[in-house]
């Protein structure tokens, strides 16, 4: 591992800053710190709210992400108050936090690290703690202690696990106090610590321990055989592909039968090489490589008893269903007093022949669980280089899974808005109402799948969704739903994308406008594909998933309010919309059973933004009602009871009413955004 630091960047930086510029070139490193791991810390002097000259901590604070980590995000304790404990022989954790609560510098303030004493109780300016990948794979294999005295000699400390908390930073503080000579400690199947009298120092010491140890491995394991070699034939690319198509509504049904799950799936040449290798079934159920990986991934994933024959999907539920039972029985087994069973449903399912599926709250976290499954399967095959991999204990990893501190941590996420969790599906979202309701779904929480014919369109507005909500909560597709391969490439990209399917909203159009002695019967076949026959090809294709699952679902048809009052020379387009909505009350009786409901938005006369409204349609609607063209939009507003116009945003409002729980009692129903035009009153 080479030395990010940069003497012309630094130059300017001393103090907070400076920790501030090291701690994100630790970030930086994935094989350092993973998803908010790892801590850096200086102490220096400062002035208190009465103007004292205090010697004060600087630690990053809990929940801090280092890559990104800024002035802010590093909470001042008081050394006074820290030193004090030097004379305590033990604490509790609860009281250990209440306690530097109250020596905080700025009250109220960020929350410092659960690891706090074992920066302060170090007499170093500066201290570094990472959870490096390669450090790891030398503690967590039965060869440990002769290992690292091959690798450092007496240079490096090595320490037994214990979780943090007061009794591991002063077993740190008194091993380093036995052994001055020493440059480094490393704890075992957790992390490493590195000090110095500059922030540089700590830094690049860091750099030196992980470079060792990556020579060690590397050495190690030229020329050997990973994971024992092959038990079942990985799947070929299109084989995977369509095997996990098949299968992910599956799976993502019986994962979220208490909360809906988003659902990724890997199958990256590493992951495939694993879950298929004969070693995978033991390798995978001996535990997390650190303590940190436990939070997100559990302690152990659940891993697919197949031989690659039979039915895939029967197999995956009958492996979860077992994971299930395991898991409630390692809950009883370790139960402390207060401690709740969390999800009892794996966060990691391992497939051989096919891959990995990781499940989250959202896109974000469950790509978090794939990475750090990755660390773990780096780790795996590095320690076994050394000898057998070894993790924490089953009662270690409880600890660690049911601690009150790092719940305390997850309890510190914003609360879920009202479409959390689920993935929604807009035809036609690359411009108008579509785009508005897309925004509007996503806005409320919805990972969202933005179809239209117009590709760049389609990604502009997941663009837009992604720029204001975070990567990863939507995706521009191509999807032409006249076809029936586009309609199901899309839909694909949707369960690859997410792992399945909870809101389908249907409103790709176009519009036509002549009287039917001069209609070329082109146009008229040409408004059905698009009006009539599009929606039955994305409604079946959501189906198809929302059935699979077993979660239930919306669907909700952006129709017109031409369906009730057709109007003079639109009769492709009326005729088609109204074979459109008699489709939606179809699907509400076929889809009941399953939970699935089936709603209309009839909205009338929605010009901004509008593709469906093009300068022939104008041109045409202008002529039927004898008006010029730059009355049209006048014309419509003065026709409607309330004297409105109707945009884009009224429209998204009443499909997220349709698509929520809001309206959870409601199908076959046809909501109106028009205003109130008298003669399409629903009846």
């Amino acid at each position: 591992m080479r030395s990010r630091w940069n003497d012309a960047e630094a130059a300017a930086l001393d103090g907070l800053d400076l920790l501030v510029y090291a701690s994100r070139l630790i970030g930086a490193e994935t094989a350092l710190v993973v998803w908010g791991g790892g801590n850096t810390s200086i102490k220096a002097g400062e002035r208190d709210h009465r103007g004292r000259e205090v010697a004060v901590l600087r630690v990053k604070g809990s929940g801090s992400d280092l890559k990104s980590i800024q002035r802010k995000d590093f909470p001042g304790v008081r050394m006074d108050d820290i030193t004090a404990l030097l004379a305590r022989q033990d604490m509790g954790d609860q009281e250990m936090v209440n306690y530097l609560a109250h020596g905080l510098m700025d009250v109220g303030g960020v929350r410092p690290s659960i690891e706090t004493l074992l920066h302060g109780f170090l007499p170093a300016h500066a201290v570094v703690h990472t959870h490096a990948d390669a450090i790891v794979s030398l503690t967590n294999n039965d060869r440990c202690g002769e290992v690292f005295t091959s690798v450092y000699g007496k240079d490096v400390i090595t320490l037994r696990y214990l979780r943090p908390g007061f009794r591991i930073s002063r077993e740190v503080a008194d091993a380093i106090a036995e052994h001055p000579e020493a440059k480094a400690l490393v704890l075992e199947r957790h992390g490493t610590i590195t000090w110095g009298a500059t922030v540089r120092e700590a830094y690049e010491a860091t750099i030196e321990l992980i470079s060792r140890a990556e020579a060690a491995i590397a050495g190690k394991k030229k020329g050997r055989r990973v994971f024992g070699g092959p038990r079942v034939p990985v799947l070929t690319p299109a084989e995977r592909r369509a095997a996990a198509l098949s299968v992910a509504p599956r799976l993502r049904g019986v994962l979220g039968r208490a909360r809906r799950a988003v659902v990724l799936f890997d199958d990256s040449p590493e992951v495939t090489e694993f879950v298929s290798s004969s070693d995978a079934p033991r390798l995978s159920q001996v535990g997390p490589a650190t303590p940190d990986h436990t939070i997100y991934t559990k302690r152990l994933p659940c891993f697919v008893a197949t031989d690659g024959s039979g039915d895939l999907a029967a197999h995956i539920e009958r492996s979860i269903e077992r994971f299930v039972g395991e898991y409630t029985r390692y809950f009883d087994a370790h139960r402390v007093e207060g401690a709740e069973l969390t999800d009892p449903r794996p966060r990691v399912v391992l497939v051989p022949g096919l891959g990995m599926f990781t499940a989250g709250r959202d896109r974000r976290t469950a790509g978090i669980v794939n990475d750090i499954y990755h660390h773990t399967l780096a780790v795996i095959g590095n320690a076994s280089a050394f000898g057998e991999y070894v993790s924490l204990s089953a009662r270690d990893a409880f600890d660690v899974e049911y601690w009150p501190l790092e719940l305390y941590k997850l309890a510190l996420q914003p609360p879920e808005k009202e479409l959390a969790r689920r993935i929604a599906l807009v035809t036609g979202g690359g411009s108008g109402i579509g785009r508005s309701v897309a925004k509007k779904l996503a806005a409320e929480g919805a990972h969202v799948v933005v179809g239209d014919l117009d590709e760049a369109g389609a990604k502009q507005t997941a663009d837009e969704i992604v720029a204001t909500i975070g990567a990863g909560r939507a995706l521009g597709v191509h999807m032409d739903v006249t076809r029936e391969d586009s309609v199901g490439a899309a839909f694909g990209e949707a369960v690859l994308a997410y792992g399945g399917l909870d809101l389908l909203v249907s409103n790709a159009g176009v519009a036509h406008s002549s009287p039917v002695d001069r209609m070329r019967l082109a146009d008229w076949e040409r408004s059905f594909a698009v009006n009539a026959t599009g929606h039955f090809l994305v409604a079946r294709e959501a189906m198809r998933i929302l059935i699979a699952q077993g979660l239930g679902g919306a669907l909700v048809f952006v129709a017109t309010k031409n369906v009730m009052s057709p109007g003079k020379d639109f009769a492709a387009y009326s005729a088609a919309k109204a074979a459109e909505a008699q489709l939606a009350k179809v699907l509400a009786l076929e889809g009941a059973p399953h939970g699935i409901r089936s709603n209309i938005v009839n909205p009338d006369a929605v010009f901004q933004d509008s593709k469906l409204w093009s300068e022939d349609v104008r041109r045409e609607r202008a002529a039927a009602q004898g008006i010029a063209v730059d009355q049209l939009e006048e014309f419509y507003r003065k026709r409607n009871l309330l004297g409105v116009r109707v945009l884009p945003e009224d429209v998204a409002e009443a499909v997220l009413f349709l698509a929520s729980d809001r309206s959870a009692k409601t199908t076959g129903c046809t909501l109106t955004v028009d205003g109130g035009v008298k003669d399409a009153f629903p009846r």
